[in-house]
């Protein structure tokens, strides 16, 4: 998020509403846009079949298959995502751009072949035809690199690219929709998974030429990320827990009382997934503030606090210093949270007089469902925050202690509140996302509060290597690829016959 940061602070200095408002656009895009599309699409793929006449059962059906596969992809990339993201970040601060994308790549790879195994498991487990299942691998696929390419745009600068890729995806697939459905007499199921591998295959195509513009072609092992899961041992199991905590209190309800059987392994529950999905849109305004206050204005502080160390700093003004970046973090939270609750405020006024008259069937329970997950996606947003600043201050224990007891929390109080009916539907989430806030409000504090004594005292006398199983496969594959290297330059480097004849 810094690389947005840093652009964004550039535009914010421009004055005026519309500058404002461009920026704001700019960071709402870039960092909600994947989940913005997802929406868009769900309501788009609901009209197209509306308008071919489809039955209840082909819907139900294909809003299964896009929920599952948009679940299982998050699932499978936020594992990856902290990692890559840190090691990334790592790499620009070297100055080695070139060892990016094969970074880019080696994930990317090692998550298509555990996404094609597991997931295409689970979909002929449910006796799908071989072409929903084809077409389901396919969304897969494409999903996991959008989710992968989000990660590496924070460092791209082409907002204007980004917004208009957005533009063209969700525009061309669906008049790609439309088209098929006129003319031809393709299969409403097959036409609408159609629909949405094509827009995120063309979201895919447009951001990876944007990274081909910022990043070289690289150099280097495409495994040599391996090794900062052994560095950081935390962050691949802390994106896991944030993803089974954000959604696995909607797996959960699947198999409720209430829960009603697509096909095979597909479930669904229609009176809690509707609420979720639109309740969870009132978080966006926390994500982009995120990105617009806290970090634009919190980043100089934290890289003025840091640079006094490097620089000779005298401990009065390293003092000084804290005390104001530690004002300002609290400030920005402050505002963040305040802003998330008017909000939220908002959308539980708003959604309950304006959702019933929506083709949603809002009943009066989905409704009390759905102010009770407003509220719970209120708290996880600001305790997201809350956990992101402690990574800023590479507080990466405190982070995962936070986002387990989140996934824990919502996981098995959810467990324990379904049976009691649906008036206790959504609180298991709130209840954990509040305790999500709680543990890292406090594990934050507690961490500011000797932040020094963390700077100075902290780090090992002695550097030593962490050796673990990603460390030795990044390496054997670093030696492999510089082997490799080495045997191929020697290769082009010596004569050919016609010239060993001349001479």
């Amino acid at each position: 998020m810094a690389g947005i940061g840093f652009e964004l602070k550039k535009v914010f200095k421009k004055k005026g509403i519309l500058a404002a408002i461009r920026a704001y656009g700019y960071a709402g895009i870039v960092c909600t846009g994947p989940m913005i599309l997802g929406e868009i699409l769900l309501l788009g793929l609901r009209f197209t079949a509306l308008e071919s006449g489809a039955g209840e059962s082909d819907i139900r059906l294909v809003n299964s298959l896009v929920t599952y596969t948009l679940l299982a992809s998050l699932m499978i990339t936020n594992i990856f995502s902290l990692v890559t993201t840190r090691y990334t970040a790592d790499m620009l601060y070297r100055e080695k751009k070139e060892r990016v994308m094969p970074s880019y790549w080696g994930s990317v790879s090692i998550m298509l072949v555990a996404g094609w195994v597991f997931y295409g498991i689970f979909l002929l487990a449910s006796h799908l035809p071989l072409v929903y299942v084809f077409l389901s691998l396919m969304l897969l696929s494409v999903l996991i690199l959008v989710w992968t390419q989000v990660n590496y745009l924070t460092a791209i600068k082409d907002y204007r690219g980004i917004l208009l890729t957005f533009a063209v995806s969700v525009a061309g697939a669906l008049f790609l929709g439309q088209f098929l459905r006129i003319f031809t007499g393709i299969n409403i199921v097959v036409l609408l998974l159609l629909i949405a591998v094509v827009a995120y295959s063309v979201m895919a195509v447009c951001f990876h030429r944007l990274l081909l513009r910022y990043f070289p072609k690289g150099d280097g092992s495409s495994l040599y990320f391996m090794g900062w899961f052994d560095d950081y041992p935390q962050l691949g199991p802390l994106g896991f827990c944030i993803g089974l905590g954000l959604f696995g209190h909607i797996m959960v309800m699947w198999h409720s009382s209430a829960a009603k059987q697509v096909t095979g392994l597909f479930y669904e529950t229609p009176i809690y997934d509707i609420p979720a999905l639109v309740a969870f849109i009132s978080i966006l305004i926390t994500t982009i503030n995120f990105v617009t206050s806290v970090e634009v204005n919190f980043y100089p502080r934290y890289r003025n606090y840091f640079s006094l160390f490097n620089d000779g700093g005298s401990l009065r003004d390293i003092e000084q210093s804290q005390k104001e970046m530690v004002r300002t973090l609290v400030q920005e939270l402050g505002y963040t949270a305040m802003k998330q609750f008017f909000v939220t405020v908002i959308f539980v006024v708003g959604g309950t007089l304006l959702l019933p008259y929506l083709p949603l069937g809002m009943t009066e329970d989905m409704l009390g469902i759905y102010r009770v997950l407003c509220c719970g996606y209120a708290f996880y947003a600001v305790g997201n925050c809350l956990m992101l600043i402690q990574l800023y201050f590479s507080d990466n224990k405190g982070a995962l202690i936070s986002g387990g007891s989140f996934a824990a929390a919502t996981i098995l109080l959810t467990l324990i509140l379904r049976p009691l009916g649906i008036r206790y539907f959504g609180l298991g989430f709130a209840l954990g996302s509040m305790l999500f806030t709680l543990v890292a409000m406090c594990l934050l504090w507690h961490y500011l509060s000797h932040l020094m004594e963390r700077v100075l005292c902290s780090q090992p006398v002695v550097v030593r290597k962490r050796d673990g199983i990603c460390r030795r496969i990044a390496e054997t594959a670093e030696e492999n690829y510089r082997k490799g290297k080495k045997a191929h330059y020697m290769v082009e480097d010596l004569p050919d016959e016609d010239e060993e004849e001349e001479e």
